[in-house]
């Protein structure tokens, strides 16, 4: 995985289901990586920004999708 992530050209996206608040998930693709924040911390300079593999998110999404309920141990 990579450890530095530059994400200055990030294009976020969030869920048309947010209704326009600001207390959401939203993702940026970025190649072979998914970079996750929460939109309450846009702007923040010392936000988190979770980074997954491509992969990874993908697997997730489709277990969402599927109606898979056990995704969390």
């Amino acid at each position: 995985m990579k450890s530095n992530v530059d994400l200055t050209g990030a294009v976020w996206a969030k869920s048309e289901m947010s209704n326009g608040g600001n207390n959401c998930l939203e993702v940026a693709m970025l190649g072979d990586v998914v970079a996750l924040r929460d939109s309450v911390d846009v702007g923040d300079p010392d936000a988190k920004v979770l980074i997954v593999s491509r992969t990874d998110y993908d697997l997730f999404t489709q277990s969402v999708r599927a109606g898979q309920s056990n995704l969390l141990p």
